[in-house]
């Protein structure tokens, strides 16, 4: 049997062919990886993050382009926040982690702040874990890691992720900071952004869990990341102690999940490409042959789930009714599959989710009629 194009020509290379000839690699970070995990039967997301295409790009050449994203106001502001939560050497970073975590500990006078430059990702990922080792040489000192570098594997290929900060306690355990720029008013922010914040900073656990692991002794990675905010309506730092168990659970659960980034590669026809520049219709044959595994709640973390969408609808597909529905509809893959079971002109009796669907038919056809015995008029 001839070996898997991917194995021949390397993994690396075919993945640049897939991205484009001289089309730099997009780099996967923690929001999308996030996302990923949340959807990991989507082969065509899998493959696209794998190869670095962006998506964005690829998007807009297909005439579905994404809203997907944050605006240049506000990433202005979230990074003029965060510059001011790192001023002084991190000293009120650091006096908000002792503060919502570490209460029993020596309070932050002074910190460590290790420079983490180096030439390129691997080289950065490389100088974070020296770092992370340094400081846990040092027992009894606060350390504050300023973008460190974190690598994950991810469906067999390296994921390079940069967290806002690393803090690492006098004990020598490690904590994940998240700096966001939406506002914490009376203590409590938006429950559905602390979500999105807690399933990335559960990306980062994961990863710190793998450079811990190499270490001996290995240190305690906190489970509860700490979430920086401005304060109700000011410019003013303050913090909140998040609780990541069941985010990395399920995020760790999920990426095994991922089909390894090889196995999709070798079953794309040979010169498959997804450059932007190609034309429209021969890109579009190039997504359509990766199988996506659309749903709404896709919308709000794909930049291809407009076009995905549009596809899907041409389709017929159930999938564009969300997962919960999709889940219960079993074999049926089609709108008109559906309608047709629930008619009685196909499928199998003794099919549970046939048999609810003829059932929820005649419950309907039977509350019409009677809807329409009340309203009749009186002769």
């Amino acid at each position: 049997m001839p070996p898997p194009r991917t194995r021949g020509k390397g993994l690396r290379h075919r993945l640049a062919e897939l991205r484009g000839p001289e089309v730099p690699a997009k780099a996967l970070d923690a929001r999308a990886l996030a996302a990923l995990a949340a959807n990991p039967g989507c082969r065509r997301r899998a493959i696209l993050d794998g190869a670095g295409v962006d998506k964005a790009a690829l998007a807009s050449a297909l005439g579905s382009p994404s809203v997907f994203g944050q605006s240049q106001f506000a990433f202005v502001r979230g990074n003029a926040f965060e510059a001011k939560v790192k001023a002084d050497g991190g000293t009120e970073l650091l006096r908000l982690a002792h503060e919502k975590l570490d209460r029993g500990a020596e309070p932050p006078a002074s910190a460590c702040v290790p420079d983490l430059t180096a030439q390129g990702p691997e080289g950065r990922t490389a100088r974070t874990e020296l770092a992370l080792r340094e400081a846990g040489e040092a027992p009894g000192a606060w350390t504050l890691l300023d973008h460190p570098m974190l690598a994950l594997d991810v469906a067999g290929s390296p994921a390079f992720l940069e967290p806002d900060a690393v803090v690492v306690h006098p004990d020598g355990s490690w904590t994940v900071v998240e700096i966001k720029s939406f506002p914490m008013l009376d203590g409590a922010a938006d429950p559905a952004k602390v979500g999105a914040a807690a399933r990335q900073a559960a990306v980062y656990v994961l990863a710190l869990e793998r450079v811990a692991a190499r270490l001996d002794p290995a240190p305690r990675v906190r489970h509860r990341i700490l979430l920086v905010c401005p304060k109700d309506f000011s410019n003013l730092p303050t913090a909140s102690a998040v609780d990541v168990r069941k985010q990395r659970a399920v995020t760790a659960r999920q990426l095994v999940r991922l089909t390894r980034i090889e196995e999709i590669a070798d079953t794309l026809p040979e010169g498959t490409c997804f450059s932007p520049e190609l034309p429209a219709e021969r890109l579009a044959d190039a997504v359509e042959s990766v199988p996506a595994t659309y749903a709404p709640e896709c919308l709000s973390a794909c930049e291809l789930a407009f076009h995905c969408r549009d596809r899907s609808r041409a389709q017929d597909m159930v999938t564009r009714l969300g997962r919960p529905v999709r889940a219960e509809l079993g074999g049926l893959t089609t709108i008109g599959e559906v309608l047709a079971a629930a008619r009685g002109e196909a499928g199998d009796p003794d099919d549970p989710a046939v048999a609810a669907l003829r059932r929820a038919a005649a419950l309907r056809a039977e509350a019409l009629e009677t809807a329409a015995v009340e309203v009749a008029p009186c002769r």
